[in-house]
């Protein structure tokens, strides 16, 4: 009979979500979700508009201008005025042409143009964009020094302040790329303020400048000083929705989901069509309600989560609203299919990334994130189809293929481990042979571990590779990389609670009582019922029935349709000898979750043994 299911966390929860900033340059890195990435976006060519929009992402996000260590999360609305040179790339899709060809051509047409016209400050702007984008901050520096030079010459026909200002704003961000992430001195800050609060009661219009430093601080890590900055603009200027928004944003990735969320909801309801002022809000809620989702033979059942359905649905019609004003904003789409994912609608979940990825077929967000959808799908339903080599080959093609100063390695060696290892799950299941299983395994262990390489202090990474370990029964082993995971993350409650469950498995199992206590002190009310379930099986494995009992109870209290705590339970009433109550308790779990197979062959087997019983008197 199956023994046990204890609940092991996948890793592989909702995107990381990003809100968007009110200014073209990407946003920071906040703290470690796990989240889709948008992978391959450009930096600013303009700051025509004031808001930009930025897609969910599985993981994290780095901060600064210069692009070796910038977010890959954000896409620019445009200026019209300005020429894309990568915009004509992305409609050609067959273009035979390698990025680094193309990125070269168009460097030596903006080198061209600046050498046969020396007046022209827009190609010298241009040019230093591009240095930019390349994390070539000093060739940068010296193209937008020669652009300001030229538009500050006293000659009428070359005169363009608002093109000035792009320039030194830009000049400014690159100059600011290498700079501190520590945080202002008071002394420092307290000098700042008080010729912000003179500057603005001079001129309020200056309020945009002040943004661009809350901005700056914001990109380098630096929230207090910028939550500070943009808050004090705001006592001043309070209709000035830029810095609203922005002070959501730092907020947020502060940590203080309560304030971010005031700032949004203020945001929305000052400029409600806004399709920024929404995507925000919709970010904020997936950020908050959307981090963990059950994974395969885990389901919580319907309605189980009444606060994250609503949530949901609300990020669902802010985004609806957004998509109503900026139909072809690809990583809307791709936010929608993650809120469709969340309540479980996936076929809406797909038509939303196949939209994304027809808006923006060379765009390795959308890629990424169909391919991350192929994965889940083939995980939930553990089929052995053609469907996972061709996400893991996405994976790597998106290895392969991107920028390496545009793409975000550790997020995406982490997708191609996920799916490497999904295959190898399947693989087993499907009892291929034992040469092609050994190949998949492979496989998998040399992109798990590159995943640590690329991002050694990550816990995540430590935390899937202790996972698979725990999938191919190599407990002693597990346990190892999870007390890992756990030592750069200490209050991750899943990485506790999973190491719970190898040291359960493993040779000396005499902590395990110990860690799962630890992982329940740790977790929120949403967390905690797996936890409970696990201890209960730790209990019921020693025979203390009662407090299993006890701890199975209190994980239904918490989660009525949890499937794993049912089926535990139900093979506590079978050691007891009470086969109904048992075959009752498999039945509630498959009624949440007809995929758990263990819940399957338990109730064959309890039925079986009925019959024998029966059949004996």
């Amino acid at each position: 009979m199956q023994q046990e299911q204890p609940a092991a966390a996948s890793g592989e929860q909702a995107a990381a979500k990003t809100p968007a900033l009110d200014d073209p340059a990407p946003p920071l890195r906040p703290p470690k979700p796990v989240i889709i990435a948008d992978l391959n976006v450009d930096p600013p060519e303009s700051d025509g508009e004031d808001c930009t929009f930025v897609p969910v992402s599985e993981s994290p996000v780095r901060s600064s201008n210069d692009d070796t260590t910038q977010s890959k999360n954000v896409v620019i609305i445009k200026d019209p005025d300005v020429i894309e040179s990568e915009e004509l790339d992305q409609q050609c899709h067959g273009v035979s042409l390698s990025r680094e060809e193309k990125v070269t051509t168009i460097k030596a047409g903006l080198v061209q143009v600046a050498r046969k016209m020396p007046k022209n400050a827009h190609a010298y702007f241009l040019l230093g964009l591009m240095y930019q984008r390349l994390g070539q901050p000093q060739k940068a520096v010296a193209a937008f020094e020669k652009s300001s030079e030229i538009l500050q010459r006293d000659e009428e026909e070359i005169r363009r302040p608002d093109l000035l200002s792009l320039v030194l704003n830009h000049h400014a961000q690159v100059n600011t790329c290498d700079s501190s992430d520590k945080e202002l001195e008071p002394s420092e800050l307290d000098e700042i303020l008080t010729r912000m609060r003179d500057s603005l009661h001079l001129d309020a219009k200056q309020a945009a400048v002040w943004n661009t430093l809350g901005l700056i601080l914001l990109r380098t890590g630096r929230f207090q000083s910028a939550i500070a900055i943009l808050s004090s603009i705001l006592v001043i200027t309070p209709d000035y929705l830029d810095s609203l928004a922005n002070l959501g944003i730092a907020y947020l990735q502060s940590g203080n989901l309560e304030l971010s969320a005031k700032c949004f909801q203020d945001l929305i309801l000052k400029d409600q069509n806004h399709p920024a002022a929404l995507i925000n809000y919709a970010t904020f809620l997936l950020c908050k309600y959307g981090s963990v989702i059950a994974g395969p033979g885990t389901n919580a059942g319907e309605g189980a989560y009444p606060n994250e359905v609503e949530a949901a649905t609300v990020a669902r019609d802010c985004l609806l609203a957004a998509a109503k004003v900026d139909p072809k904003s690809g990583p809307l789409w791709i936010n929608l299919a993650n809120v469709y994912y969340l309540i479980h609608d996936y076929n809406n979940a797909k038509k939303c990334l196949e939209k994304a990825a027809k808006l923006e077929p060379n765009q390795m967000a959308s890629r990424y994130a169909i391919a991350l959808q192929r994965i889940k799908d083939a995980e939930r339903f553990q089929e052995c189809s053609d469907q996972i080599s061709w996400a893991a080959n996405e994976m790597a093609s998106i290895l392969k293929e991107g920028d390496p100063a545009m793409i975000d390695l550790p997020i995406t060696w982490a997708g191609l481990a996920m799916a490497h290892r999904v295959e190898h799950e399947i693989t087993a299941a499907c009892e291929s042979g034992q040469k092609e299983l050994a190949e998949v395994e492979e496989r998998a262990l040399y992109t798990l571990k590159q995943a640590i390489e690329e991002g050694p202090n990550d816990a995540a990474q430590w935390h899937q590779l202790g996972l698979h370990n725990l999938r191919v029964l190599q407990f002693n082993t597990a346990v190892g990389f999870l007390k890992f995971a756990v030592a750069r993350c200490m209050e991750c409650c899943y990485a506790w609670s999973n190491l719970g469950v190898a040291l359960q498995l493993s040779d000396d199992p005499s902590l395990t009582e110990q860690v799962y206590k630890r992982a329940l002190s740790l977790a929120t009310a949403q967390q905690a019922h797996a936890i409970l379930s696990n201890l209960g099986n730790l209990f019921r494995q020693q025979r203390r029935f009662e407090y299993a009992k006890i701890m199975f109870a209190k994980s239904l209290e918490i989660c009525p349709g949890y499937a794993l705590a049912h089926n535990n339970l139900g093979l506590v009433y079978v050691a007891e000898g009470r086969w109904e109550d048992a075959i009752n308790c498999f039945e509630k779990a498959l009624q949440s979750d007809p995929l758990l197979d263990a819940a399957k062959s338990n109730m064959i087997k309890v039925a079986a043994m009925c019959t024998t019983a029966a059949s004996s008197k």
